[in-house]
């Protein structure tokens, strides 16, 4: 952990900026950093399944009927996720925060230093890296249940868990044909479209809209921007995440999608803590664990291996 000092992060004067991606929508639609479920147990289930035979006529006369038919049972299968570590440190000297008054780059008069209090800054830009961190891992994460110490819990994201519904679109452009098989396979194998959101970069959401845009009624405006399909199955929303792979659409039931978050007795989750003083410096952690509760994979659906017009 290095310690902040005044000589390596100078103050400026001027609106605060950054190019870097702050959004996090499906963290924020399936509940964001406070809402969601609670586990005391690192590894947590994300449903329970069964399947019922294939559907038949019964050809069973009275005779039959007078003896009980062979009993018939149902097997449950569970599966299950984990939930990982997420952990950031901020340290500043005194003497930083002491020369608040201190600027560097170009002053007028009248201007102000941007922050006024660099920890409360620091703090803030920690927990949307955070954020981001766990918004690409809720959506790419790579599964791995941890068996020591040394080493790490991963959870699986969305995209990972997805192996019923799946489209591989051997690199063509996205079309209305892709949209509309991927949706009718999605429900024929027990999707709800409840709650179903396509979660897209940017490059499939232009797509999207040349998709399924009209033009509008007003010859004076031009433009288009699709936020939602009505389907046959159901209504579908789009959001723009900057997070997703630029050729892949996801397509997430987010009525059974939640974070599950495992808070540590006395102090919650995602806290902030004082750590011991070992010089004049202030100096803190962030520590929090959370994993992904997709519930059943056959609820989504994804198209893969889109045509990317940026490669």
């Amino acid at each position: 952990m290095a310690t902040a000092t005044i000589w390596d992060l100078p103050n400026y004067a001027g609106a605060l900026f950054t190019a870097s991606p702050r959004q996090t929508p499906f963290l924020s639609m399936i509940g964001g950093l406070t809402g969601g479920k609670q586990t005391a147990n690192f590894q947590f289930p994300t449903g329970s399944e069964y399947t019922i035979t294939a559907v038949s006529q019964p050809n069973i006369t009275e005779n039959d009927s007078l003896t009980a038919p062979a009993s018939g049972n149902f097997a449950r299968s569970q599966d299950t996720n984990v939930t990982q570590i997420f952990h950031e440190s901020v340290a500043i000297s005194y003497v930083k925060m002491s020369n608040a008054g201190r600027m560097s780059g170009l002053n007028t008069i009248g201007q102000v230093n941007n922050v006024a209090d660099e920890k409360a800054f620091q703090i803030a830009v920690t927990l949307e890296k955070i954020a981001r961190d766990i918004e690409y891992t809720f959506l790419n994460g790579a599964y791995f249940a941890a068996a020591n110490a040394d080493q790490a819990n991963r959870s699986r994201g969305i995209l990972t868990a997805i192996s019923s519904n799946t489209l591989d679109n051997s690199a063509e452009a996205l079309e209305k044909k892709d949209l509309q098989e991927v949706f009718r396979v999605a429900w024929t194998n027990g999707a709800r479209f409840q709650n179903m959101v396509l979660f897209v970069n940017a490059a499939q959401k232009q797509a999207i809209t040349d998709i399924y845009g009209y033009a509008p009624e007003d010859r004076n405006i031009g433009g288009l921007n699709i936020k939602q399909i009505e389907t046959d199955f159901g209504n579908v929303g789009i959001v723009l995440d900057p997070f997703m792979p630029t050729t892949v659409v996801l397509g997430a039931e987010l009525s059974v999608c939640a974070p599950v978050f495992q808070p540590v007795p006395g102090k919650g989750n995602f806290f902030y803590e004082e750590l011991s003083k070992t010089g004049a410096a202030e100096s803190g952690q962030i520590f929090g664990q959370i994993g992904l509760d997709y519930g059943p994979e056959w609820m989504h659906f994804k198209i893969t291996n889109l045509e990317d017009p940026d490669a």
